[in-house]
Order: C-alpha cells, then sequence, then structure tokens
C-alpha cells in the first residue's frame, strides 16, 4: 500500500465545531478503512498546520477518492504528499542509469 501524509488546516466551520473533532476522526478512520486504508498515526499541532495525519491506501485514485470526501465535509482543507519508505526510495535509486 502507498503512504500518504496529509496535512491539514480547519476551516471556519471546523473551527467552530472544534468539540466534534474527536468523533470526526473517528468517522475518519472508517472512511478509511472502508476504501482499504489504514490510519498510521494522528497529530493535532501547533503552527501553519492543524492537523497531521499519516496513513496508507490502495491506490492513489483511493486516496483522492477519500480525500475529496473529507474536504466536502467543509472541516479541513487538506495538502497531501505522497511518501516513499527509506527501502522503497533505496529501490527507487538502484533503478537509477
Amino acid at each position: 500500500m502507498a503512504t500518504y501524509v496529509s496535512l491539514m488546516k480547519w476551516t471556519d466551520q471546523g473551527i467552530k465545531s472544534v468539540k466534534d473533532t474527536p468523533k470526526r476522526f473517528e468517522e475518519a478512520v472508517k472512511g478509511l478503512e472502508t476504501i482499504g486504508g489504514k490510519l498510521k498515526d494522528l497529530y493535532v499541532v501547533m503552527g501553519e498546520y492543524d492537523i497531521v495525519a499519516i496513513a496508507e491506501g490502495p491506490s492513489d485514485e483511493a486516496a483522492l477518492g477519500f480525500l475529496l470526501a473529507l474536504g466536502a465535509q467543509g472541516n479541513v482543507r487538506t495538502t497531501t504528499l505522497k511518501a516513499f519508505s527509506k527501502e522503497e526510495f533505496a529501490e527507487i535509486v538502484k533503478r537509477l542509469p
């Protein structure tokens, strides 16, 4: 499975209902599992972003669909990075000309 790092910022709607965030986290985990994904870690952070999630997904298409559905709820805006483990990176580098 592919790994994704999502950097999230609360929208005005999301911060106004911040007390509901733990429930929304649980719902998001269930949604991620529905597409065959898995949440590896999730942090609420201070700084430019509010939430950092590390998740696995079966494909870029499945991850994009999940993120679009999450964003459509209106509580967060996401910036997502596809991540490669050090082992995956080593294999990629071995194939360089």
